[in-house]
């Protein structure tokens, strides 16, 4: 396959994955839509996967726990950083500062199991473990941020999964709300793609994003207490 059909097929089949799990969610109405959400990107992500064997080398094992150190501490702090920054430029230019609306849809157990593990899960599955992956030939194309290779695979991956998350306009979220999702995710997805990429495997991108999710659950916990 070429690389032009690559980015096209890759770029296009997660944008269709991701609107059939987001509608899916949006009309089987249970507790939380994340659930039905997530479980449909999971389960048509190990489909394009495998029906793309061919194509899309995807590989999953349990990580070392040495080399999980710094894929957390750049996930946790990344979200940290970028939420504190965010907040700052918000305060200064007037605006209100909105937390996430999940906190008022679920309980702090849920985020926990529904944000922080299985959504970081199956979308992993979907932004690293297809959409990067069917990329991998661009491998070699990308440029040097702090003397680390970042890769067209991982540059695309991390700005389609960046722009997904404009699917907070209907929420109602504020600008500030949104434009802090936009970067956040930006900046996470390139971190999981590197580290993806740089041990070839899925997990360390789950793990990374996980990292990024854990603020979240802090703060349902906080707000809850």
């Amino acid at each position: 396959m070429k690389n032009s059909k690559r980015i096209i097929y890759g770029i296009l089949l997660t944008a269709i994955v991701f609107l059939l799990a987001t509608l899916a969610g949006r009309s089987i109405k249970l507790n939380t839509y994340s659930f039905i959400t997530h479980t449909v990107m999971l389960i048509l992500s190990i489909a394009l996967i495998y029906g793309f064997k061919k194509y899309v080398n995807y590989k999953i094992a349990l990580p070392k726990f040495k080399k999980t150190v710094k894929p957390i501490l750049f996930g946790f702090f990344t979200a940290v950083i970028v939420n504190a920054l965010i907040v700052a430029l918000t305060k200064g230019l007037g605006g209100e500062i909105e937390h996430n609306f999940v906190f008022d849809m679920m309980s702090p157990l849920q985020i926990f199991l529904l944000i922080f593990i299985y959504a970081s899960v199956a979308e992993e599955v979907l932004f690293r473990g297809f959409l990067q992956n069917i990329l991998n030939p661009l491998q070699g194309i990308g440029i040097k941020i702090f003397k680390r290779h970042i890769s067209v695979p991982v540059m695309i991956s991390a700005v389609a999964f960046s722009i997904v998350h404009l699917v907070l306009i209907t929420s109602g979220a504020n600008a500030f709300f949104i434009v802090r999702t936009l970067v956040l995710t930006f900046v996470l997805g390139l971190i999981a793609g590197y580290y993806q990429e740089k041990y070839d495997n899925n997990a360390y991108a789950i793990i990374v994003h996980m990292s990024g999710n854990f603020l979240g659950v802090i703060a349902a916990l906080l707000m809850n207490f």
